[in-house]
Parts: structure tokens; sequence; C-alpha cells
């Protein structure tokens, strides 16, 4: 290995530890305790250091976070595709229940990541695509797309308002399936 590749692959190194040290801490503590101070503390660099591999500072790091949770989702859809509609929209929503930290950097805070545009990362056309892979088979060609972002956003809805309490515990089995039912009416 040469001096410049080992010089790359430490770079490469110390920015994948500044994303793990502010998920875990986001998981934690939530993205309001993650600060560029923080981190360095935390993984022993200094803050020039954080700023030299995220120059947008936290907001730059959390978009590096998002990145690899719509890895993550996509994956665990994947995984959950022979299941149909329903296997996946429980997938969904517990990918969310689990890393709530990283659920929130993806979905609800405020990000230069946008979706349906030509400069949507890979990764993150991979993860609507999972969603639309179940959706398609019981929609219409014309309405597949919008329909595939009415279904995710029920699915989002959902988590939102449970998280937030806003939901009886008792029936939240019950609204999954209703959820499942629904846009699984033509197929599935």
């Amino acid at each position: 290995m040469t001096q410049r590749q080992r010089r790359v692959r430490d770079r490469t190194e110390r920015g994948q530890r500044i994303v793990t040290a502010a998920r875990e801490l986001a998981e934690a503590e939530g993205w309001d305790a993650v600060t560029t101070r923080r981190l360095a503390a935390l993984i022993e660099y200094s803050q020039p250091v954080l700023y030299s591999h995220f120059p947008g500072g936290k907001e730059a790091i959390m978009a590096a976070a998002a990145l690899e949770g719509f890895a993550e989702l996509a994956a665990t859809l994947v995984a959950a595709r022979p299941g149909g509609l329903g296997g996946v929209a429980e997938a969904y929503v517990a990918f969310a229940e689990v890393k709530p930290g990283l659920y929130d950097a993806m979905f609800t805070h405020a990000s230069e990541l946008r979706f349906a545009q030509d400069d949507t990362p890979d990764v993150m056309k991979a993860c609507f695509e999972e969603l639309f892979a179940v959706i398609q088979p019981t929609a219409d060609e014309r309405n597949a797309g919008a329909l595939t972002e009415v279904f995710w956003s029920t699915l989002h809805g959902l988590v939102m308002l449970d998280r937030g309490h806003r939901l009886s515990p008792v029936h939240r089995g019950e609204r999954l399936a209703l959820v499942v039912e629904r846009f699984g009416a033509r197929g599935d």
C-alpha cells in the first residue's frame, strides 16, 4: 500500500468514525445533543478535523448518517419483500422504532437531501424503489408512483403519531393491518 493510499484509507476511516459517533450519540440523546465539540471529544480529534471531513458541520454529518440509513432501510425492505406489502410495512415501522435517531436524520430534520430529483442519491432512490416494488402490483400503472408516495406518507404518519403518543397503543397492529388491507386491495 502506498503512502497516498494509506492517507486515503485513514481519512475514510476517520470520516466513518465521525458519522458512527454522531449516530450513537443521536440514538442515545437525540440530534440536539450532537455537536461538533462533543463529536471531537468522543473521537479524540479536533473540531477542525471534523470540519475538514464535513465542511457543512453537523448538517453534513447528519446527511452522511441519513445516507447510511437509507442504505440500511433499503436492505431491510429487500429482506422483508417476500412478506409482501404487510412484511414491508412492518419492516418499515420496526426500522423507525429501533433506530429513531437515524430515522429522524433521514426524514424529520431539514436536509439538502431531496427525493424525486435528478440529483437524488442512488441509495435514496433504491429505498423508494423497494416501497414501489410492493405497491406497483396493486396500482394502476398511471398512478403507481403517486400511490407509493401515499403509502410511504401513511407509514411515516403512523410512525410519527405513534412516537408522539398521539395514537392508542391498543390499536397499533390493527392500524398497520388496515393500511396493508387498503393499499393491497387490488393485489397482494
